[in-house]
């Protein structure tokens, strides 16, 4: 039997040890980001046992299997509680997927070659918004921080591009199951935004100077059922990191377009789903309007990263499985991760909000939000959030973004956990068959993210 340099215990006392020091360097056996930048790949980063399913269970799990009740507890320190638990007794389960070394695949091509080429380049200014060190002005692309030393820095950088591209539009179905599994509410809509600073795709970039003061322009619109058809919201976000976004949305029962209180952030959009503004993409409100940031925990976690792209499906629609009539969870790919960093953060202006905090796992390897759990007002978890990634390109299909395969969101799952409701939310590739996913469309803006086109969006 070959016997292992560095076992699990040593990658435990690394991360113990450093987070005794209050240091956060990521990496194992060399740092993270030296690994990558020399490579593109990982491996030299972390041993062997932090690199497959094989190596951290001895063998006892391998890639192809499926995480189920029967064997959940090989890797319940790999999970946060909810998806523990909802294995354990809600049926839920999770295919192990190869952990992907090629850090090219874990997120758009031109993100990470921006990541690369401005490195070191960013900095806070005294408002605490990140800066461009040379020139003082807004970031100009990339990860800013992908070397992070603290929990500020992580959730900066989430915070200014959610999507990693320039410009996104997702069509999307979303749907409510109740804990007896029955289907309460089913939606079907769209979701776009578009950042006017940190381009790297679109012209004119790095900056549109017109809107130079701005981090970013998104809204959401449902267009079933027909209730609630045109029903849509737009945020307009300053630059500065301590305001709060412009609110506006379209209401068609008086069909026009009104402003909503600028911190109406934690109720649903719509009803029956377990989603509020405030959950984007785990950082769906100003950084500052959080605080008390800090990391809380570091150690390998299983997510979902590549291989749940529904190709084979015309529309890219999931299948799903498990709760009392096999439609409560998504199929999921998994992967083992080789390093997560756990962060907690605490609302400070939302004094009527029903959070406490919120604790959001990120992937060392890329800074991507990989899960999420808030707390309620009494300390209790309330609701989790796990969602799925991938390249969209299979090996036989692909759909591309420009010169290279789309990078993005697949499907989510959001519970709440005190009344065992979920929504599911997947990307498909149209809705009606006229609002497409995509990237870097220049004409998203008039389309999707003017108070104009709300109200062109709730009149069709």
């Amino acid at each position: 039997m070959k016997r292992l340099r560095y076992d699990r215990g040593y990658s435990r006392r690394k991360f113990l040890a450093d987070a005794s020091k209050g240091v956060l360097s990521t990496g194992v056996l060399m740092p993270l980001a030296e690994a990558i930048a020399a490579t593109g790949e990982i491996n030299k980063a972390y041993p062997e046992e932090l690199l497959s399913i094989e190596g951290y269970t001895k063998g006892k799990l391998k890639t192809g299997d499926t995480i189920e009740a029967k064997n959940v507890e090989l890797v319940k320190d790999l999970l946060e509680p909810v998806r523990y638990e909802q294995i354990l007794t809600q049926g839920r389960k999770l295919k192990l997927g190869k952990t992907t070394t090629d850090v090219m695949r874990l997120s758009p091509w031109e993100y990470i070659e921006a990541t690369l080429r401005n490195t070191g380049k960013a900095g806070f200014d005294a408002k605490g918004n990140v800066i461009d060190k040379a020139t003082g002005g807004p970031w100009i692309g990339g990860n800013p921080f992908p070397d992070p030393k603290d929990a500020i820095q992580l959730f900066a950088a989430q915070t200014l591009n959610w999507g990693r591209q320039d410009a996104s539009f997702y069509a999307m179905q979303l749907a409510n199951i109740n804990s007896d599994g029955a289907d309460r509410f089913k939606y079907s809509g769209g979701w776009a935004e578009m950042s006017p600073i940190a381009r790297v795709s679109m012209e004119p970039k790095p900056y549109w100077p017109e809107h130079k003061d701005k981090l970013r322009f998104q809204s959401v619109f449902f267009n079933e059922p027909k209730q609630f058809r045109g029903t849509s919201f737009l945020n307009i976000w300053d630059y500065d990191h301590s305001t709060l976004p412009s609110l506006y949305g379209y209401v068609p029962e008086f069909r026009r377009v009104r402003q909503f209180p600028t911190d109406q952030r934690f109720e649903p959009l719509v009803p029956g789903l377990t989603l509020f503004l405030s959950d984007a993409w785990a950082a769906g409100d100003p950084l500052y309007s959080w605080g008390n940031y800090k990391i809380v925990g570091r150690g390998p976690f299983l997510a979902g990263l590549d291989d749940n792209w529904a190709a084979d499906h015309p529309n890219w629609e999931h299948a799903t499985h498990g709760g009392p009539k096999g439609k409560t969870f998504w199929d999921t790919t998994v992967q083992l991760v080789p390093e997560a960093i756990i962060v907690e953060a605490e609302p400070l202006k939302f004094p009527r909000a029903p959070i406490s905090k919120k604790r959001v796992w990120f992937d060392a390897r890329n800074q991507v939000v990989i899960g999420m759990v808030t707390y309620d007002r009494n300390g209790k978890a309330y609701r989790s959030f796990d969602g799925a990634y991938s390249v969209y390109d299979n090996g036989s299909k692909k759909f591309m973004d420009g010169k290279h395969p789309y990078w993005s969101w697949c499907q989510v799952t959001a519970s709440d956990i005190q009344t065992n409701s979920v929504t599911r939310l997947q990307q498909v590739r149209a809705v009606e068959s006229v609002h497409l996913s995509g990237a870097n469309d220049p004409k998203m803006y008039d389309r999707y993210l003017t108070q104009a086109a709300l109200s062109h969006l709730g009149a069709s």
